[in-house]
Parts: C-alpha cells; sequence; structure tokens
C-alpha cells in the first residue's frame, strides 16, 4: 500500500480562483496520469482519500464516493479558494457519487470528464467528450500487461505446492499444478473474449478441463487399471485452480460489477471446492488400490 498521495488539494502551475478543479483518487498512478496529461496548465487537484485504490475501483467500494468528495472540498476549504462551483471528476468514478448530492452537500456541480487522462486536453477544448472518449476499451495489450501482476500474486501461494508434491508425490503432478496457475494466470487474460460464457468462473473451468486434458490423459497410463479414475482425478483437482484464478482476475477489469463478483463467488467457489475434494478423495482411492495391486 506504498503507492499513496495524500489527500488534499493540489496546485499545478500557477492556478487563479477561476482555474478548473479536477478530482482524483489517492493512488499514485492515477494522481500521476492525471497531472501527466495536464502538465503546462495551471489548475487544482482535489485529491480524495480512496485508501490508496484507483479511480474505478475505489468508486465501486465507495471510497470515491459523494462523501468523501464533499468532505474534502469542506476539509479543503475549496469554496474560498475558487470562485466557480465546478468539478472535473473521471468518468469512471461515476458509480459512486451522486452528483445532485454533491450538489446540495457542498454547492458544487460535477462534470464528468473522458475515462481516460490522456483525452483531457482534447477534451478541455470544448468541455465536451466524443463517444470514442466515453468507451472502455480492453484490448489485448491491456489485459497482457496485467499478466506479471498474476504472476507475482499467485507465485508465492504456488512454490510450497509445487514442491511438496515434487517432492512428497511426483514431479509429473507438480507440473500440472504449475500448468493449472500458467492457465489461469496466462492465458485466461490473451484468451478472456474468446472464451464462451458470461461469468469467469465458467470461462476458467472451460479453459482448465481444455488444458488439462492432455496431462491427464498422460499421467493416467502410470494407474492401470485405474486410468479413467485418475485422468478424472486430475481434471477434478487442477481445473478448479485455474478456473478460481480467472476468477480472481475480475479485479483486473473494465466490465465487472461488484454485485456480479459477489454473485459468483457465491455460486462457484462451494463448486470449486466440492471439485477439489472429490478428486483428493479419487487421486488417493485411485493411488492406493495401483499400489495394492487390486484388480
Amino acid at each position: 500500500m506504498g503507492h499513496t498521495v495524500e489527500p488534499g488539494l493540489y496546485r499545478l502551475g500557477c492556478p487563479t480562483p477561476d482555474s478548473d478543479v479536477f478530482v482524483s483518487a489517492n493512488y499514485t498512478l492515477s494522481f500521476d496520469a492525471l497531472r501527466s496529461a495536464l502538465a503546462g496548465r495551471d489548475v487544482y487537484i482535489l485529491v480524495l482519500d480512496t485508501k490508496g485504490i484507483n479511480v474505478w475501483c475505489a468508486a465501486g467500494k465507495g471510497t470515491f464516493g459523494t462523501e468523501e468528495l464533499v468532505r474534502r472540498i469542506g476539509i479543503t476549504g475549496l469554496a474560498g479558494i475558487v470562485r466557480h462551483r465546478r468539478l472535473i471528476l473521471p468518468q469512471l468514478s461515476a458509480p459512486g457519487v451522486s452528483w445532485p448530492d454533491v450538489v446540495r452537500g457542498s454547492g458544487f456541480l460535477v462534470e464528468y470528464g473522458p475515462v481516460r487522462a490522456h483525452d483531457l486536453p482534447e477534451y478541455l477544448a470544448a468541455h465536451k467528450a466524443t463517444p470514442a472518449m466515453r468507451r472502455v476499451e480492453f484490448p489485448l495489450r491491456d489485459r497482457v500487461v496485467l499478466i506479471p501482476v498474476e504472476l507475482v500474486q499467485a507465485l508465492p501461494f504456488m512454490l510450497v505446492p509445487v514442491a511438496a508434491l515434487g517432492f512428497l508425490v511426483s514431479w509429473f503432478i507438480a507440473a500440472e499444478l504449475v500448468l493449472a496457475v500458467f492457465a489461469g494466470t496466462v492465458l485466461f487474460p490473451i484468451l478472456l473474449p474468446m472464451l464462451p460464457t458470461k461469468d469467469f468462473s465458467t470461462k476458467g473451468l472451460i479453459l482448465g478441463v481444455l488444458v488439462m486434458i492432455p496431462p491427464a490423459i498422460l499421467g493416467a497410463g502410470a494407474f492401470a487399471p485405474f486410468q479413467l479414475a485418475a485422468a478424472a482425478a486430475t481434471l477434478l483437482i487442477f481445473t478448479p485452480v485455474t478456473a478460481y484464478l480467472a476468477l480472481n482476475f475480475t479485479g483486473s477489469t473494465p466490465f465487472t460489477s461488484r454485485t456480479g463478483v459477489k454473485k459468483e463467488i457465491f455460486r462457484y467457489i462451494p463448486v470449486m471446492a466440492a471439485m477439489l475434494s472429490s478428486g483428493a478423495i479419487l487421486a488417493v482411492l485411485a493411488g492406493a488400490l495401483h499400489l495394492l495391486g487390486v484388480i
């Protein structure tokens, strides 16, 4: 949580009482993107206390919201610094801000700027956004750039299980876990628009099955005559790993909602847990019967 800016009112250049006031989150990257786009202009930047969370996520969580905006206007004494009564907010803050309540609570009008900060110079020429400025895109480049973040988050939780499986059970099975994690953190962001269904969890389950079928068949050969049970166990154990990581990716996308993610969690986490536990039981039984030579 070190990527934060102290909440408050900042001057960019030499603003006057008639200069524009922009509102941002106190997440460093959000603040830096805004001030970079406004370089060379004399403006004010009002930074809200969003707990170090970016604009869109903070709006969904309520920290970039009406109450904090009205409160910050009062704390900074903004009404006594500028003569006008207009604030320019990022478009993606709209889910958390009720402009009528802001007007009633502070006397300031809310104007929503474009989605991306780099469109601000063009927007400010007429204070009007084009349809392209209002549209949220999530192309391949934006998805791929998130892959290292997903890998870094997953790595600490993967090292111990992989080592334990490798030394205690089989390095082939350990490699299957690595493949499942790779599918959820690397392949899923790349293939996201191409995977069927709407829910991220079911997208992840589909991807997990497709990726794990070859190693499941290959690894099951060592469990004769219980190859079918061993293959099923592999799918049941490792497919939920990919699906869980896919569900986790909802926090990195611009087209999920807080309520939708909650529904997915309550609907699919029990399914993933059931698959994982039943797969583990089946794997133990298949392994034990194989070692005992039961036919």
